[in-house]
């Protein structure tokens, strides 16, 4: 009986220590996680400053990101409004275009067709063109029925488009179908460039706040040098001088992306009646889309994580020089 109590007492032993360690482990870190946010309070035009440049820094990928989002939600409504224009071959009667027209409107990847009789085509040639006079010399129309197809909303991107453009250009009677396509390779190409630009972007300004976190914290080690030559000679730990650092540099990294937060959102919202209202004289309801749940745990995220990496290159560096002597 007393055997089994041994061995009872003696398997509890170890769990009630492990529990022990883990919860001091955890009240230590508590300590120092507040103690660190107390110290920066004690300084806060200095902590201000600091966490303002970190947030200018991440304010500006950021926001770059959000314009080319919203971009993106607008190039999707301009790849709606693409037109293909089928001319038909002379020799195909008006019923026959119609009949044409009437079944590209039952197709499920056209969103609307529009007629054009030659009758039609050749009165807004007339108006446009301004050569009125001369046309009427003409013993003949010589323009030939046209059939204006929307692509539907499923067919997006320039392939499903240009595949799209084949098949009908494939169709009887059609003479030449004409899309052009020049404008959204552009538009796509320019985003494409502007998407690498704000990654390249990011790694810079990112690295910046690296050097500025780090910069911060060699500082505050150089104030306390006396005090961390203090605890190596008592015994203490390259890990327990390192947390107060650590926490800093975390500190930092959220403050500065909480100050990004608000520098985005508050640019988005200054320009967002001036858009709203140009898309209005455009006939768009567009407007502009502010940081979402993603980018913005994103942006918390990369703050917090520049500013531990910063803080850890700038205690691992200069920590190893201290040494009681």
């Amino acid at each position: 009986m007393s055997r089994a109590a041994n061995k009872n007492e003696g398997g509890r032993t170890p769990r009630c220590g492990l529990g022990h360690r883990l919860n001091v482990y955890l009240l230590r870190h508590l300590q120092v996680f507040f103690y660190t946010l107390g110290q920066l309070w004690r300084t806060p035009l200095a902590t201000l400053m600091t966490a303002a440049v970190i947030g200018i820094a991440l304010a500006l990928p950021s926001g770059l990101q959000v314009l080319l989002n919203n971009a993106q939600r607008l190039s999707q409504g301009w790849d709606g409004a693409t037109q293909i224009s089928l001319f038909l071959q002379k020799g195909v009667s008006e019923e026959r275009a119609q009949d044409m027209a009437g079944r590209l409107r039952a197709r499920d990847d056209i969103a609307s067709v529009e007629f054009i009789s030659k009758d039609e085509a050749l009165a807004e040639f007339r108006r446009l063109s301004g050569f009125g006079e001369a046309l009427k010399a003409l013993d003949s129309n010589p323009l030939p029925s046209v059939i204006v197809v929307h692509p539907a909303r499923s067919v997006s991107g320039v392939d499903a488009t240009r595949t799209l453009l084949k098949r009908l250009r494939a169709l009887p009677g059609v003479d030449i179908a004409q899309l052009d396509m020049q404008w959204v390779k552009r538009l796509y190409a320019i985003m494409d460039i502007v998407r690498r630009g704000v990654s390249v972007l990011g790694l810079l300004l990112g690295l910046a706040v690296i050097l500025v976190v780090g910069n911060t914290i060699r500082l505050a080690i150089q104030n306390r040098r006396d005090e961390i030559v203090i605890i190596k000679l008592i015994g203490g730990t390259d890990a327990f001088i390192r947390r107060p650092f650590l926490y800093t540099g975390f500190w930092y990294g959220l403050f500065g992306s909480l100050i990004a937060y608000f520098l985005v959102s508050g640019s988005l919202m200054v320009l967002g009646e001036p858009v709203q209202r140009l898309a209005g004289l455009y006939g768009s309801h567009f407007h502009l889309h502010s940081l979402d749940g993603g980018v913005t745990l994103a942006l918390l995220a990369s703050g917090i994580l520049l500013g531990l990496l910063g803080s850890w290159v700038a205690v691992g560096r200069h920590l190893r020089s201290i040494e009681p002597t």
